[in-house]
């Protein structure tokens, strides 16, 4: 799973990633026996997240022990250091219902630009691995989006309980009208993936946090896709991400005032 065209922080990384893969996979298997709760309306955690995230946090402390962390379960402030940035398990409502679509994040980020990212997929038997400059990898060897059939025009929409329906219902709406069909995964990561591999044009979310952009948007960005990451403000909760094919991306314009910041 390790290329020796990768750097050490990505080697390890897509190390550690891996690892931790195979212990959410194993909570999958069994997810009858495992407690969970909510946060909120349609936003779930369970045993395994904080399981997969002290894992995790545990290896980053060993292996990178002057880098800060930020995980979705257990916390943690951005500076303007070096930080990991974990989402142990992205989409557990997808999870929980026995859906293969979630995955383990873990991203780098350094003043607030995501530069290192790495998804593993258990149940899908993939991990895509990148690093700003330096291409992006699958199962450890280097990849190449699929850029066929392009005129099939598929874009995946983020959602959050904290959207604004009229809004969203009216970017809906805009897509449909400039002829895109539109997808919705319940799961970033998925969504930022399937665009990085050339599965969909590209993934919107007009709402996100940073734990379910950080490893993501790299792919996106090395895949070569025009990627804006936009902080509304210092809040790591109220971030938007835009990922695209300039066809997408011109589509999107008139409907979002894309800018980065």
């Amino acid at each position: 799973m390790i290329n020796n065209d990768m750097s050490v922080r990505l080697a390890k990384a897509s190390q550690i990633a891996a690892h931790a893969a195979e212990l959410a996979l194993d909570y999958f298997n069994r997810r009858d026996e495992i407690q969970v709760s909510s946060k909120k309306v349609q936003d779930f955690v369970s045993q395994a997240d904080v399981a997969v995230e002290t894992f995790i946090r545990a290896q980053l402390a060993e292996y990178f022990p002057h880098d800060a962390i930020i995980g979705e379960e257990l916390g943690g402030d951005l500076t303007d250091a070096p930080c990991w940035v974990i989402d142990p398990i992205d989409g557990t409502s997808n999870f929980l219902r026995g859906s293969p679509l979630w995955g383990v994040s873990l991203g780098l980020v350094e003043h607030k630009k995501p530069v290192i990212g790495v998804v593993a997929l258990p149940v899908l038997n993939e991990q895509f691995a990148a690093e700003s400059g330096k291409g992006i990898f699958r199962n450890g060897q280097p990849f190449v989006r699929d850029d066929r059939f392009g005129d099939v025009q598929i874009v995946s929409l983020g959602d959050s309980s904290d959207d604004k329906l009229d809004e969203a219902a009216q970017f809906y709406q805009g897509l449909r009208a400039a002829d895109w069909s539109v997808q919705c995964y319940r799961c970033t990561t998925i969504g930022m993936v399937f665009a990085a591999k050339g599965i969909t044009d590209g993934h919107l979310q007009r709402r996100t946090t940073l734990w379910d952009i950080a490893g993501g948007a790299v792919l996106c960005q090395e895949a070569g896709l025009e990627t804006v990451v936009s902080f509304g403000s210092e809040n790591i909760r109220h971030l938007s991400v835009a990922a695209g094919t300039p066809g997408l991306m011109t589509a999107v314009r008139p409907l979002w005032d894309l800018q980065p910041r």
